[in-house]
């Protein structure tokens, strides 16, 4: 196929790599696994159809693939370079993270030492000489951030070496342990902590987590933050890791086995997913009863929310990969991503006015 249609349009990255706007997020391929005494992966991965997806994604234009090493503890990065193999490197861009996974007798995770074999490894396993962005996994850099100096040099240094061609970190979020343990009130502002972290770390590329149901305080100022420090975003989880494509229902709520983070959120459980499904029927409503649907509705408001940027799309299927790749942002009218806007509002609030504890990562 002729690549130079790249699906959602194009954009540079910081390392000179045109790329598609709409990347593949490899998270879900890397299966099932626990890290920090929780499940961190996706128990509904195969590697046939892993392959598959990632082998159609390349023919439809894709050329973004975004991973990390704690994917199934190396198992996305392990499949993702098998498929890489044999591509040539200006062809395409691979992104991976460190920093949710600390090896045994290793001080921190971002320990100057522990950053060093974790970027190596990754490099093998993905079989390329450089990585087009290397980021900081989370915000957890120790006791008063005493490992934060230490691993914004080696990340630079990884850059010198040309190792790694940008240097990327999260937006504002919280570490996965602090959503289980602490006061909610007594935690420190997530926001104030982001720009600290930006300060220090002066990051080339943003990674930020948006969708329909994500609260507006979350992103607030962020688009109009990245683009006065002339940094590159990747939006991710904008399918709410499948809830805005409308395979879940509250009739047939899902089950996930070992290992699938999915078990610790609340919002794949039957008493929120019949809270959410008035609202994506109302989508349907107006946009229509296809399967592609919803899943085209959420990627094209990301898409057209975040006009300079990559958003991410998951998948664990080939057909998943087809279905979200033929998205067009442009057939969205403005009054359809007013309305988008207002119904996912709608639905966020409803979700978190229930007594049941509803909000988590998935869009926060």
């Amino acid at each position: 196929m002729n690549h130079s249609a790249r699906p959602g349009g194009t954009l540079t990255l910081p390392s000179g790599t045109i790329v598609s706007r709409l990347g593949i997020g490899c998270w879900p391929i890397g299966g099932p696994a626990h890290n920090l005494g929780m499940p961190m992966g996706w128990s509904t991965a195969d590697d046939h159809q892993a392959v598959m997806g990632l082998n159609r994604a390349f023919d439809l234009g894709a050329n973004l693939f975004d991973t990390a090493d704690v994917y199934g503890h190396g198992h996305s990065e392990k499949l993702l370079g098998a498929f890489l193999r044999g591509i040539p490197r200006s062809d395409f861009a691979v992104t991976s993270k460190v920093g949710y996974y600390t090896e045994p007798g290793t001080p921190h995770a971002m320990h100057p030492a522990h950053l060093r074999r974790r970027l190596d490894a990754t490099l093998r396993r993905l079989g390329v000489d450089y990585l087009d962005v290397y980021s900081l996994h989370n915000s957890n850099f120790g006791p008063d951030d005493m490992y934060l100096e230490e691993a914004v040099a080696s990340l630079r240094a990884f850059q010198a070496e040309g190792l790694i061609r940008a240097v990327g970190m999260r937006g504002p979020h919280r570490f996965a342990p602090e959503r289980l343990t602490g006061v909610p009130g007594e935690r420190e502002d997530k926001h104030a902590r982001f720009r600290r972290h930006f300060t220090a770390i002066r990051p080339d590329v943003l990674a930020i987590r948006d969708n329909l149901l994500t609260p507006p305080a979350a992103t607030d100022g962020i688009r109009e933050f990245s683009a006065a420090h002339s940094v590159t975003v990747i939006v991710n989880k904008a399918l709410g890791q499948g809830l805005l494509t409308g395979k879940h229902s509250a009739a047939a709520p899902p089950r996930f086995a070992i290992g699938d983070h999915r078990q610790r959120k609340a919002w794949f459980t039957e008493p929120a997913l019949a809270v959410l499904g008035p609202y994506l029927d109302e989508v349907r409503g107006r946009l229509g009863d296809g399967l592609e649907v919803l899943a085209h509705a959420a990627l094209a408001y990301c898409l057209r929310r975040w006009p300079a940027a990559v958003v991410l799309t998951g998948f664990t299927t080939s057909a998943q990969i087809e279905q979200n790749l033929t998205c067009d942002p442009g057939q969205l009218s403005t009054d359809d991503l007013l309305f988008l806007a207002d119904v996912g509002k709608r639905a966020q609030q409803a979700l978190d006015s229930r007594g049941e504890v509803f909000t988590d990562e998935v869009t926060r």
